[in-house]
């Protein structure tokens, strides 16, 4: 019987140290202090503000992201009178000069103005789709990419940014998925924290800018994977799984959230006063501006949440959104609503303070004026480390008798409507992003001249449906020793919005490749998508499949230098990887049935007698049409060497407060130095909330020569052993647990016992 903890000490104990990211083994720094020239700089000017210039603090306000034109009159008045506190979207340079010199020398109090847009994965040179980037493993990749993208945007006089968005995302079908690191809340902290650090630095640079932790929260579990839908869930997983990266990103100084759009268990999050209030700011003490999303105050009256503008103004207030964006409720309600008593001038102060704050760490009081530049050419330094990340990115999920690498002088068919999309590879939430700076796969492969290429595009885009071309495209792969079939989504099948009820190949893509399987050649599939596309019934039709993602501006060249050999493919899966639409939401941590499936329980539809009896075929958790695993597993991903796993020790007993300690040898089998990364998963086998039947706790990327042989170690503190228990509070349980070291979540990874002894 499995001994838990009892005495209050412990709990509070392990409530402190979750709360400041202990419990998650993110390396996360503990919560600032006070800064006391920072709160008597903002207290002595709160004090000088008018109500009509505290208001205006609240009111974030847009422009035309392509505005050419001179401003309005009525807008530069509104930053005159200091009605405005933020501004989206404003990128004609005069613009953006003018309206910070009317906010500094000409309102009241002379207030900046905190300049924001969408820079999610890139500025100007992108960067793989943040779950391209997530299946890299490399934090410190992240980092420079987000690093990058607050030089660029900073040289723009941006100063914000919404990113990164850390929604747990389990069901593809959700297009924002494309803009998550994946479904696992560890790697997606560790990810997070490492994109806030990039953007934000020390906030001592001039190029630093803040970071918005997005969409707090729940809001990847939207119903059916159907943007903008409710979600729905119970309150220790929402702590457990979906907040534990806010949390985390909070530890790593975000300067600001976004309320999500969704409507969390009832209630839409631009008012939910349980999440913004009590939790993030009561438990984990955040003290920076919490924004709305986009209109997201007012569609809490659709939701149903609010009659109308004015109270959806007091759910919003009281809730604790700070800034509204670009919809009118505060702007229009506020005033009336402290006149009437509905609330109180405490309320608006604290909101007040908590935007002063922001722009206060951003130096902007100082430094207001940006030294605004323009980018004319993307400099080899930025598009270096964007080839990198795109490198790791990119997953090796199956290579046949060893197809790949292609070899110098091989002929190739380079087919497909991805071959030569230098806009889609780019990917979903791109504004400033340019296609004629975007360097495709047949760009690189030409320009590579170590192979003859014979390119067909085949197919205009991938929701093509004309197939005149087929007849060039099998012509031409007849020359050829081997075809790479580059398809997949557009960039505008993914993203906000854009979410799909079946994930497999659009258009006649799967008639290409059946027609050129035909020929009998070599075929490497290449997928350029925002989400796990289904390939389970193409699979034996192609020797090899490559996943990657949409890469970015280098994404030719990274997915060449991985077909040829130049860069061993290094990239592991961040998502579970279904093989039928109908198998999501499917991810690697959920809890066990009752009736666990096993391969000999599971029985598949053609395998049925006729008239067979009701309770034969084994009554386990499985679908009849393709059994109970996934395509690929979570954590899963295949190079051109060959690692091999062994002697796996694991500490047998831990005492109260120890530490688990864990080792095992890798040793590269094959003929390319290779990237391994080792990955530590652990079960709580008897708990008093079932536990996953396995979590990530940590991971190692190491490198391996040829016949090089490493000894990897892990450390484990006991708090990592931590859940949320039935009270809702963090609690470790004394008893056995199971423990991996391995390539992926994949169930036939061996695993060793270790027992957490009580004192």
């Amino acid at each position: 019987m499995n001994c838990k903890i009892r005495t209050a000490s412990m709990y509070v104990i392990l409530t402190i140290l979750w709360s400041l990211g202990a419990c998650t083994n993110q390396g996360t720094e503990s919560l600032k202090t006070t800064d006391t020239n920072e709160e008597k700089f903002i207290e002595n000017l709160l004090s000088k503000m008018s109500l009509e210039e505290k208001l205006g603090q609240l009111n974030q306000r847009g422009t035309s992201s392509r505005e050419k034109g001179k401003l309005s009159e009525e807008l530069k008045q509104a930053v005159r009178n200091g009605n405005i506190g933020s501004m989206l979207n404003v990128m004609n340079h005069n613009n953006l000069k003018e309206l910070q010199k009317i906010a500094v020398e000409e309102s009241p109090n002379g207030i900046p103005l905190l300049f924001a847009r969408d820079v999610i994965h890139g500025f100007r040179t992108i960067f793989p789709i943040p779950l391209g980037q997530a299946a890299s493993w490399d934090a410190n990749g992240v980092k420079k990419a987000a690093e990058v993208a607050a030089k660029e945007a900073s040289s723009q006089g941006i100063r914000w940014t919404f990113a990164p968005m850390i929604d747990i995302s389990r069901d593809p079908r959700w297009g924002r998925i494309a803009e998550s690191f994946g479904e696992d809340p560890y790697l997606t902290s560790v990810l997070g924290n490492a994109s806030i650090d990039g953007f934000q630095g020390d906030l001592t640079k001039e190029y630093n800018i803040a970071a918005c932790a997005k969409h707090f929260a729940g809001y990847g579990a939207a119903e059916g994977g159907r943007d903008y839908n409710a979600t729905y869930i119970p309150e220790p997983t929402l702590r457990q799984v979906y907040l534990a990266p806010f949390k985390s990103a909070v530890n790593a100084g975000a300067l600001t959230f976004m309320a999500g759009f969704n409507a969390l268990n009832g209630i839409p999050v631009s008012g939910n006063k349980w999440l913004l209030n009590n939790v993030l700011r009561e438990e984990w003490n955040f003290d920076g501006t919490v924004v709305s999303d986009w209109n997201s105050v007012t569609e809490m009256i659709p939701h149903g949440y609010a009659p109308d503008k004015k109270q959806a103004a007091v759910r919003a207030i009281e809730a604790g959104v700070d800034m509204e964006m670009t919809s009118d409720a505060y702007a229009e309600n506020l005033e009336n609503l402290l006149e009437e008593k509905v609330i109180t001038i405490d309320k608006i102060d604290e909101a007040v303070r908590r935007i002063l704050r922001v722009k206060y760490r951003l130096g902007l009081f100082d430094t207001p004026f940006a030294d605004l530049k323009e980018i004319n050419s993307l400099p080899q330094e930025y598009l270096a480390i964007a080839k990198e990340v795109a490198t790791k990115s990119i997953v090796l999920l199956k290579n046949e008798n060893n197809v790949l690498p292609i070899l110098n002088n091989q002929k190739v068919a380079l087919i497909g409507p991805l071959a030569d999309a230098p806009l889609d590879q780019l990917g979903t939430w791109i504004f400033d992003g340019k296609k004629e700076e975007s360097i495709t796969l047949l760009t690189a492969a030409t320009t590579s001249k170590s192979n003859t290429i014979y390119f067909e595009k085949a197919l205009n885009y991938s929701r093509d449906k004309i197939k005149s071309n087929f007849k060039q495209a099998i012509k031409k792969a007849k020359k050829a020793d081997i075809i790479v079939l580059a398809v997949g989504e557009e960039a505008i099948l993914s993203g906000e919005a854009h979410s799909r009820s079946n994930l497999k190949l659009p258009g006649v893509q799967e008639e290409l490749l059946q027609e050129l399987s035909k020929l009998n050649k070599p075929i490497v599939l290449v997928l350029m998508a925002g989400r796990p596309l289904i390939v389970n019934h193409l699979l034996e039709k192609v020797d090899a499949v490559v996943m990657g993602w949409h890469a970015g501006t280098m994404a030719g060249p990274a997915i060449w230098d991985v077909l040829t050999g130049v860069s061993n493919p290094s990239g592991r899966l961040p998502i579970t990887w279904p093989k039928a639409t109908g198998q999501v939401p499917m991810y690697y941590n959920h809890t066990n049935t009752g009736r666990p499936a096993t391969d000999e329980s599971v029985v598949l539809i053609d395998e049925i007698p006729v008239e067979a009896w009701q309770s034969s075929l084994g009554n386990t958790s499985h679908y009849l049409e393709i059994g109970r695993l996934p395509q690929w597993p979570f954590g899963f991903g295949l190079s051109y060497s060959n690692v091999s796993y062994s002697a796996l020790t694991v500490s047998k007993k831990i005492q109260w407060n120890g530490t688990v300690k864990a080792s095992v040898k890798v040793k590269n089998l094959g003929k390319y130095s290779t990237t391994e990364t080792v990955q530590l998963y652990i079960q709580d086998e008897v708990a008093e909330l079932v536990q996953p039947v396995k979590v990530l706790k940590g991971f190692q990327q190491v490198q391996l020569g040829i016949d090089e042989e490493k000894t990897i170690h892990f450390e484990l503190p006991m708090l990592d052993l931590a859940y949320i228990g039935p009270d809702m509070k963090p609690r470790v349980d004394a008893g056995k647990f199971k423990l991996w070291l391995a390539p992926n979540s994949g169930e036939n990874n061996p695993y060793q016992h270790f027992e957490l002894i009580e004192k």
